[in-house]
């Protein structure tokens, strides 16, 4: 008896060859894989590249004096953009006028006036 029955037959759960297998038969048999490939693009997929276009949105819209939060937790106000290198220089202190350079990526949220009043509050 051979280990893999040919690929015609469906074989039953008592070991006997059927016939060819019917379209509704190989339906059910491919449904079931079909259904997790459509699960994970929904719940995996499309939301990841939902979230890397709004962060490439916000990074394109970055420009000079924006309010910003890094993935670092560095608050800060950019002074200087430079798309070219992935570069932002951020003013975190102005009394000292003390600035650093970060990487354009690591910047994770432009802040505006209500989220920056809730952030430093909280």
């Amino acid at each position: 008896m051979p280990i893999f029955p040919p690929p015609t037959a469906v074989v039953s759960l008592f070991g006997q060859a059927q016939g060819p297998a019917t379209p509704t038969q190989l339906l059910f048999q491919v449904l079931p894989f079909l259904l997790v490939g459509l699960a994970a693009w929904t719940l995996l997929y499309k939301p990841e590249r939902e979230r890397v276009k709004r962060q490439q949105d916000l990074l394109s819209g970055l420009k000079k004096n924006d309010r910003v939060l890094t993935s670092a937790g560095i608050y800060g106000t950019v002074a200087n953009v430079d798309r070219e290198s992935g570069r932002v220089t951020l003013k975190v202190d102005d009394a000292a006028n003390v600035k650093i350079q970060v990487a354009l990526s690591t910047i994770a949220s432009v802040l505006d006036g209500s989220t920056e009043s809730a952030a430093t509050s909280g």
